[in-house]
C-alpha cells in the first residue's frame, strides 16, 4: 500500500509537535517555583523548551532520512546530482528561525516588564537623585576640589539597577526591605527596621520583599535560584530586587558571579517563613541582642505596651497591665533621689 507522502508530513508533524509540547511541559529540569515571578520566567523557558525540541526533532530526523534514503548503493559509483541552491529553500530555513528569535524577544521583554524590570517609579527616583548629587558636587567644587564631579555621579546614577515593583504596585512601599553586603566570600543582610544582621535570609511568604544590595570589594552575583531572580552586586552602586516569595521552605542563596578563589563557597540559605514565623523570628533576634538599635525604641515603651504581646501567653489581662502601669507611675511620682 502505497501512503500518499502529504500525509506522511501532516502525520510527522503532529507527532513532531505533541512530543515538542509534551517535553516542553515536562522537562523536570527546573527546581520547585517559590516566588510570584517564578511562573513568568518558567513559561518563557518552557516555551524555549517546546521549541528547541521541535527544531531539534526536525533537523535530526531530516538528517537520519536524508542518510538512509540517499545513502550510496552498493556497487554505485557515480556521482550525486549536481545541486548548486534552492533560492526559496534558504529563503524558509532563514525566515523561520528570524521569525522564532524575534518572537521570543518580544515574549522575554513582556516578562522581563511583568517581573518590574521597568520600572518608571524608579527612574523617576533615580532622577532626583541624579539632580540632588549633580547640586552637590557643583557646590563643593565652588569652595573645594571635588573628589567626584557631578558628570561622573551622573554617568553612574543614570539607570536604574535592579529589577523593581510589579507594575500593578509601582510606587507602593514594599512591605520589607533587606539590605544586603556581598564581600568576599559571604553573604550578609541587614534589616533596617530592627538593626538584626543575620548570615541567611529570612523572609515572610507572601509579602513583597525589597532587597538594596551592594558589594564592599568586587562584583559579586545573589542568584536566588528558586526564585527565578538573580542581580549584580556591584562595589560603588547599589541595585535592587524586589520579589514576593510564596512557598515556605529552606533555599540556596548562591553567588553567580567568579569574585575569587573562593567563590564556590560563596553560599548561604534563604529562609521564607509564614508572616507568623517571621514576626516570632524577629523577637527572637531582637531578645538575644540587647545591644541592636531597636532597644531604644523598646526602652521607651510602657509596661502595657511592652508586655502585650505575651499577655496571653503569660495569662495576664489589660486589667492587671493597667494596674501595673499604674503602680509604676506612682512609684515614679514618689520616688525622691538623696
Amino acid at each position: 500500500m502505497n501512503i500518499p507522502s502529504n500525509l506522511i508530513t501532516l502525520i510527522a508533524g503532529i507527532l513532531l509537535t505533541l512530543v515538542s509540547l509534551w517535553f516542553g511541559q515536562h522537562h523536570g529540569l527546573l527546581p520547585v517555583a517559590a516566588s510570584e515571578e517564578a511562573p513568568w520566567i518558567d513559561g518563557l523557558f518552557n516555551t524555549m523548551m517546546t521549541i528547541s525540541i521541535g527544531l531539534f526533532l526536525l533537523v535530526q530526523g531530516i538528517l537520519v532520512y536524508a542518510a538512509i534514503r540517499f545513502r550510496q548503493r552498493p556497487g554505485d559509483e557515480t556521482d550525486g546530482p549536481p545541486i548548486e541552491g534552492n533560492i526559496p529553500l534558504e529563503i524558509f530555513w532563514t525566515a523561520i528561525p528570524a521569525t522564532i528569535v524575534l518572537g521570543l524577544g518580544v515574549y522575554s521583554f513582556d516578562v522581563y516588564t511583568n517581573m518590574g524590570g521597568l520600572d518608571p517609579k524608579a527612574s523617576q527616583d533615580n532622577s532626583a537623585q541624579i539632580a540632588r548629587a549633580s547640586g552637590s558636587a557643583i557646590a563643593a567644587s565652588l569652595s573645594q576640589e571635588s573628589p567626584l564631579q557631578a558628570p561622573e555621579i551622573e554617568a553612574r546614577s543614570q539607570v536604574a539597577v535592579g529589577i523593581g515593583a510589579d507594575p500593578k504596585e509601582v510606587g507602593k512601599a514594599p512591605d520589607l526591605e533587606i539590605d544586603v553586603l556581598g564581600l568576599q566570600y559571604a553573604w550578609i543582610f541587614t534589616y533596617p527596621e530592627t538593626g538584626i544582621v543575620s548570615g541567611n535570609l529570612h523572609m515572610p511568604a507572601d509579602r513583597d520583599v525589597q532587597l538594596n544590595i551592594k558589594a564592599q570589594d568586587v562584583i559579586h552575583s545573589l542568584w536566588l535560584p528558586q526564585f527565578r531572580v538573580k542581580q549584580d552586586a556591584i562595589p560603588g552602586r547599589e541595585s535592587q530586587l524586589r520579589l514576593r516569595p510564596t512557598e515556605p521552605g529552606t533555599y540556596a542563596v548562591v553567588c553567580a558571579e567568579l569574585c575569587g578563589s573562593y567563590h564556590g563557597g560563596m553560599r548561604t540559605e534563604a529562609i521564607v517563613e509564614s508572616p507568623e514565623d517571621f514576626d516570632a523570628w524577629v523577637k527572637e533576634q531582637l531578645a538575644s541582642d540587647p545591644s541592636s538599635e531597636s532597644r531604644t525604641t523598646v526602652a521607651n515603651l510602657s509596661s502595657e505596651d511592652y508586655l502585650s504581646p505575651y499577655a496571653e501567653e503569660m495569662g495576664v489581662d489589660s486589667i492587671a497591665l493597667n494596674a501595673l502601669e499604674g503602680d509604676r507611675s506612682e512609684m515614679t511620682h514618689h520616688h525622691h533621689p538623696l
